[in-house]
C-alpha cells in the first residue's frame, strides 16, 4: 500500500518550550512521516507528512483537536499553495474578489518562479497572464521558470534583449513542451497582420503561454480576461498600482529607438 501526502496547517496558540517535540513523537507513534516542516506567518507552522493509512490521520485530528496549546488550521491532501508555503515560509496571496489572481511582491520573486515552474510541469493547455509595470522583472521570472520546470521559452513578442516581434516559427519550435510568451505591449503596438496569425497558432497549441501585459493584448484580440488560467500580478512593493497609460501607436517607439516598456 502506497503512502499517500498529507498538509497540517496549525496556529501556536501557547508557544511553550518542547511544543514541536510533542507534536512530532505523535506523529511517530501513528507511524506518519514528516516531509518537511516550515515556520508560517500568523504564529503558524505547516507541515508535509506521508501516511500509509488514512485511518491514522483521523487519529491525529482528532487528538490535536484536545491540545488547548495549538489549534489546527488544516490537515488535508496538499495543493500547490500549500507545498510553497511549507518551502518558503510565506504564502501566495490570491485576490479577495478574483481567485485566480494571486499577488506577488519583488521580495517574493524566489516564490513567484516556484509557483509557475510548478504550472509550467503540467501537460497540456495552460494560458497565464502576468501583470506588473515596467523592469519589476516579468519576463526574466518566466524564464527562470522555465528553466526550473526544464522547458524551453519562446519569445513570440518581447522587450528583455531587443524588441522582439517573430511573424513565424521554424519547425522545430512547434513543440507542447515549450513554453510561449506573448508582450501584449508589444504585440499590439509593433506587429502585423503575420504576427497576429502566428498569436494565434501559438494560442491553438496544447501548451503553456503567457501573456505579459494581458489587459491590452484582450484589447486587440477575441481572447477575454475570463480565459486565462491564472492571472499573476507582480508589483515593486505591496500598494504598487499597476497602470497602463494611453500611448499612441507611433509615440511607442522614443527618440533613441527604445520602446518606453524596455528593461
Amino acid at each position: 500500500m502506497e503512502k499517500t501526502e498529507w498538509y497540517l496547517e496549525y496556529e501556536i496558540k501557547i508557544n511553550r518550550p518542547g511544543l514541536l517535540g510533542d507534536i512530532s513523537s505523535l506523529l511517530g507513534m501513528l507511524s506518519i512521516n514528516i516531509i518537511m516542516i516550515n515556520g508560517l506567518e500568523n504564529y503558524r507552522r505547516g507541515m508535509l507528512l506521508l501516511s500509509k493509512y488514512d485511518e491514522n490521520i483521523l487519529r491525529l485530528k482528532s487528538i490535536l483537536k484536545t491540545m488547548d496549546t495549538i489549534r489546527v488550521i488544516k490537515l488535508r491532501q496538499p495543493k500547490l499553495r500549500d507545498k510553497l508555503a511549507v518551502r518558503h515560509g510565506r504564502y501566495i496571496h490570491r485576490d479577495v474578489d478574483d481567485h485566480k489572481t494571486v499577488r506577488f511582491n519583488r521580495d517574493d520573486l524566489g516564490l513567484l518562479v516556484d509557483f509557475m515552474a510548478e504550472l509550467f510541469k503540467t501537460d497540456g493547455h495552460k494560458l497565464i497572464g502576468i501583470r506588473g509595470m515596467p523592469r519589476v522583472g516579468k519576463t526574466e521570472s518566466v524564464v527562470a521558470a522555465s528553466v526550473c520546470a526544464n522547458k524551453r521559452w519562446l519569445f513570440v513578442s518581447s522587450t528583455l534583449l531587443k524588441q522582439t516581434v517573430r511573424n513565424k516559427l521554424i519547425e522545430g519550435e512547434y513543440n507542447p513542451d515549450n513554453v510561449y510568451i506573448i508582450d501584449g505591449i508589444v504585440s499590439t503596438r509593433r506587429a502585423n497582420e503575420q504576427h497576429w496569425q502566428l498569436i494565434r497558432e501559438v494560442m491553438r497549441l496544447p501548451s503553456i503561454k503567457v501573456v505579459e501585459h494581458p489587459d491590452i493584448f484582450v484589447q486587440m484580440t477575441e481572447y477575454e480576461i475570463t480565459d486565462f488560467d491564472y492571472i499573476i500580478e507582480l508589483r515593486n512593493h505591496e500598494d504598487e498600482e499597476i497602470t497602463y497609460e494611453p500611448v499612441e501607436p507611433q509615440q511607442f517607439k522614443q527618440e533613441n529607438g527604445t520602446s518606453m516598456f524596455d528593461f
